[in-house]
């Protein structure tokens, strides 16, 4: 597959990521509070789907690891605002199976190996442990936003949340800036400014 096309995919993932902060933020604007629609989590799983993809057409296991730690939560959000079962059942089936049939078919016929996906040549260590460590901060502030709406059985956005969301943020910019990677670089840069905006709409609200 051309380097063209994959990039293609990857920016497409991150438009549908940056579109999913601007109507939540949009949103929260107008009612001057932090809001969660249902549209967020919907574009949260597609463009991880597809962010997913590039990841493993790219070969980057730090990029696959972030992605597969959300998108089950993605998932649960819609189950708590009752949007998940109202999608047809076949599709619920291969959403839900998706991350699981890519690895299958990526080991069985050869598309990659795990020396290859952990030691790639093109990432040195400190690059590679650099985009982990980035991936598992920014990817614990849905891990947070899930217990903390288990706890409360509603779906939220916390201002621990956006917390994370800005420190997770500017670690992956800077895994970007060294792996060149234009992608990241503009997903996260643009989201940025939006995570500190809702810290500042949700100053005043109770929680963490």
């Amino acid at each position: 597959m051309s380097q063209g096309l994959i990039y293609s995919i990857g920016f497409l993932a991150q438009l549908l990521f940056s579109a999913r902060l601007f109507v939540q933020w949009f949103l929260s604007e107008r009612q001057k509070r932090v809001v969660t629609p249902s549209l967020f989590w919907q574009l949260s799983l597609l463009a991880s789907f597809l962010l997913f993809v590039y990841g493993y057409l790219r070969q980057d296991f730090a990029i696959m690891l972030g992605q597969s730690l959300t998108y089950y939560i993605y998932i649960r959000n819609l189950h708590f605002q009752g949007q998940w079962r109202k999608a047809p059942l076949l599709v619920r089936y291969f959403l839900l199976l998706f991350p699981f049939l890519v690895v299958w078919y990526g080991y069985n016929n050869g598309a990659y190996d795990r020396e290859l996906l952990l030691n790639n040549s093109a990432i040195p260590d400190w690059l590679f442990w650099l985009g982990v460590t980035a991936q598992l901060i920014f990817t614990f502030r849905f891990i947070y936003q899930w217990w903390y709406s288990e706890h409360r059985k509603t779906s939220h956005l916390p201002k621990g949340f956006w917390r994370l969301s800005a420190l997770g943020a500017i670690t992956i910019i800077a895994y970007a800036l060294w792996r060149k990677d234009p992608v990241l670089l503009v997903g996260h840069g643009s989201g940025l400014i939006i995570y500190l905006r809702n810290l500042f709409i949700g100053k005043n609200e109770s929680g963490d």
